[in-house]
């Protein structure tokens, strides 16, 4: 038994911490040869060689190994290290080719769509909106703060995936489904919140627009609006625009009518 070899829930594994860390680096170029034919399987054998080979002694088998992984694959690149942690796991423990290729495929299409939910539509515009309005503010601050919050969980993600979903093996998939649905509702929450400051704080829209009720002079933002509700027209104008988008209006369209009502605002009023 080799002394690199580190005790995992009860028994030895080859495969050491250092060898896991080892393979999130090289998870990093898991893009790096993506093309339409295999998508991300390249860069997925790329990244799981030296696990592989500490695995596989006999060449035939590591040949065979390498061949199989080398298929089609495609998931998303910061969840990809949990699916190489249990892969890893199971080529271990001399599981069937069949198996480690269904385990593959059923996690490759969840992992997806978890991945953007968590990074693309929740992390990146909470980092990216805090970072925006400090930026907005002067502050060179927003570009650091949002490099190192954001990097921070995403490097955090794959470590931690690497080392868990090896050392659970399988088993991990059940608690990671648990877990997903913790996180998405904290970070939705988190989201929300963010979202909903930066409106108020960022969404300008006001009417300069006086009226006379009899004698009386009546500024209908800040007698009438801001008397109903601070921020009214910001958040009526963004539930706008978010109808737009559910109706399938592009980004590009949405500037252009806010482009178009500013010039037609600055014109009347």
């Amino acid at each position: 038994m080799e002394k690199e070899n580190q005790y995992v829930r009860g028994k030895y594994r080859r495969i050491t911490k250092k060898d896991l860390n080892k393979m999130v680096w090289r998870s990093l170029l898991l893009q790096g040869s993506f093309n339409y034919e295999r998508m991300q399987g390249g860069g997925w054998t790329y990244s799981i060689i030296p696990g592989l080979k500490k695995i596989h002694k006999n060449k035939k088998d590591l040949s065979s190994s390498l061949l199989d992984h080398m298929q089609f694959f495609n998931t998303h690149p910061f969840l990809i290290t949990f699916v190489q942690g249990v892969i890893l796991a199971m080529e271990e423990n001399k599981q069937d080719r069949e198996s480690i290729r269904g385990v593959k495929v059923a996690l490759m299409g969840p992992l997806g769509g978890i991945g953007d939910a968590l990074f693309w539509l929740t992390l990146l515009p909470i980092t990216g909106g805090i970072a925006a309005s400090l930026a907005i503010e002067g502050n060179i601050a927003g570009s650091i703060f949002f490099l190192i919050a954001f990097n921070i969980i995403h490097f955090g993600a794959r470590f931690f995936l690497m080392h868990y979903g090896y050392g659970m093996g399988t088993k991990a998939i059940d608690s990671l489904k648990e877990g997903t649905k913790k996180i998405s509702r904290a970070a939705s929450i988190v989201g929300l919140t963010v979202v909903g400051a930066l409106i108020a704080s960022y969404v300008n829209f006001n009417l300069n627009w006086t009226i006379n009720a009899g004698e009386i002079p009546v500024n209908i933002q800040e007698d009438v609006l801001n008397a109903i509700m601070p921020g009214l027209l910001p958040l009526v104008y963004t539930i706008f625009n978010y109808w737009l988008l559910k109706k399938g209006k592009s980004p590009l369209v949405l500037i252009g009518i806010s482009i178009l009502i500013g010039i037609a605002g600055s014109l009347l009023f």
